[in-house]
């Protein structure tokens, strides 16, 4: 046989025994492939370090709730305990008093009121009203809607502390200032300069009263409320508007006196007057007839005025009769509604202007 043809053979064996090489696996990688398997590294190693981080955040939340739970019993036996044995005391008291008072002899104490018996009343239906009214109605007064803690009747009985209401039942209006009384008409607000004796009268006078004010301060704060916004906003116009609410809460006094029906009649003629001449538009008279009222005609001793040991003839007029007192020094709250009227007197002249300019007031 030739030895090319054997070598020839052999090495063909060879080649057919010898398996193919796995072309799959790399001997080398690519920069960005190795830069890929980096940050993959990396997101896993930040995944499982957050995952651990929120398990341990999620095990202490849990431990705090536990805690504040086991807290909370705590605290709630303590209260109990503590309630037991005030309980207990007062009973203690209660009968060691008793026994005192049957041995001395003393009547026995009436028994305690129980708590929450008051809040277990019932209100009475014509002074009850719905939530949402009592909520609207103290809002519309600049009073806090509701208040922590706070029950409905609870909520009603400071409602009618503010309006000082005897009775809810009793509320006829929703002005700037909160009546009892039954206000009239604009036709029928025109006073007589005379005040009338009787109580219908009176009553009747007091309400054309009330209805005239609350004319005025009305058209006051719609007045306000029309002006632009930049003079709303300004310095000036914030005075103004401070100035209407002052006087609306100040007359809140007299709006007292007249539903009481309670207006001396030294003070009483000269709102008349005062009252009368402005639907005149007299403000000129208003503001004397103001004047009077608040400052009086009583003579004003300046200096020394005991001078020698006798009487002088023209001393008794430092003494008269409280006609010509000045009311506006009586008190504080007098001295503040006296001047709310001034107000008054000064935006009804721009308001309503008098057809004779002499009656405009300086």
């Amino acid at each position: 046989m030739d030895f090319a043809k054997l070598m020839s053979q052999h090495i063909k064996k060879g080649k057919d025994t010898t398996a193919p090489a796995d072309s799959s696996e790399k001997r080398y990688l690519k920069r960005s492939e190795v830069e890929a398997q980096r940050q993959a590294a990396y997101r896993a190693e930040q995944e499982a370090a957050e995952q651990a981080r929120q398990d341990r955040i999620a095990h202490k939340r849990k431990a705090e709730e536990d805690e504040a739970e086991r807290e909370a019993e705590r605290r709630e036996k303590r209260q109990r305990l503590a309630e037991e044995s005030r309980r207990r005391r007062e009973d203690e008291e209660e009968a060691e008093e008793s026994r005192r008072r049957k041995r001395l002899g003393l009547p026995e104490l009436p028994p305690k009121k129980k708590e929450g018996d008051d809040e277990g009343t019932p209100i009475p239906k014509d002074e009850d009203m719905p939530d949402e009214d009592l909520v609207a109605k103290l809002r519309a007064l600049d009073e806090p809607a509701k208040l922590f803690g706070e029950t409905h009747k609870q909520r009603l009985k400071r409602y009618k502390k503010r309006v000082g209401a005897d009775n809810l039942a009793a509320i006829m209006t929703d002005g700037p200032i909160p009546t009892t009384l039954q206000l009239v008409p604009e036709k029928d607000m025109k006073v007589e300069l005379k005040v009338p004796k009787d109580k219908d009268g009176r009553e009747f006078l007091f309400r054309q009263l009330a209805s005239y004010f609350t004319m005025v301060l009305t058209e006051w704060d719609a007045t306000l409320a029309r002006r632009d916004e930049d003079v709303q906003t300004s310095y000036q116009g914030k005075q103004a508007y401070a100035a209407m609410v002052q006087a609306r809460e100040n007359m809140r006094p007299l709006f007292k006196k007249l539903e009481k029906l309670d207006l001396e009649a030294s003070i009483l003629d000269p709102v008349v007057e005062i009252v009368h001449a402005a639907q005149e538009r007299r403000y000129v008279d208003a503001n004397d007839g103001y004047l009077r009222l608040s400052i009086g005609k009583a003579a004003w001793p300046i200096g020394v005025t005991m001078v020698g040991i006798h009487e002088r003839s023209a001393r008794e007029k430092l003494h008269e009769s409280d006609k010509n007192a000045a009311h506006i020094m009586s008190d504080e709250i007098t001295r503040k509604w006296l001047q709310s009227i001034k107000r008054c007197l000064s935006f009804a002249q721009t308001r309503w202007p008098p057809t004779d300019q002499l009656q405009l007031m300086g």
